[in-house]
């Protein structure tokens, strides 16, 4: 049952990933985008600030909770970094916070710019 837990964690992190990336660029997933944009937020600042933690990730603290009872104890904090070196990249995890994060605002500034637009059309 770990097993699938951990295939279910990958299949919606990388979901969640995705749709945050290309969510903004067909106007009819354009509504859903912004509330997993919003969302996202919320949890990277919102949850993040009262946890402790500037971008807290749910997703990432159960998929860790699974990978832990599986017997992976070595994890990095972020879901993007374990990517990265499950492809053999290795990146300082402040870099890896940065670009996430620098990523994360350009889409917002989009998400936020299609929005106006969109209403104004």
């Amino acid at each position: 049952m770990l097993i699938l837990a951990d295939y279910f964690f990958h299949f919606v992190h990388l979901g969640v990933i995705g749709f945050n990336l290309f969510g903004w660029v067909h106007p009819v997933t354009r509504r859903a985008h912004r509330y997993l944009v919003a969302l996202t937020a919320t949890c990277w600042l919102g949850v993040g600030l009262a946890v402790g933690a500037i971008g807290y990730c749910p997703l990432t603290d159960w998929h860790w909770q699974v990978k832990r009872a599986l017997g992976q104890d070595i994890l990095p904090r972020s879901y993007i970094d374990y990517i990265l070196q499950a492809a053999g990249i290795y990146a300082q995890p402040l870099t890896v916070d940065i670009v996430v994060g620098v990523t994360f605002a350009l889409i917002v500034v989009i998400t936020l710019a299609l929005w106006w637009r969109d209403a104004r059309a």
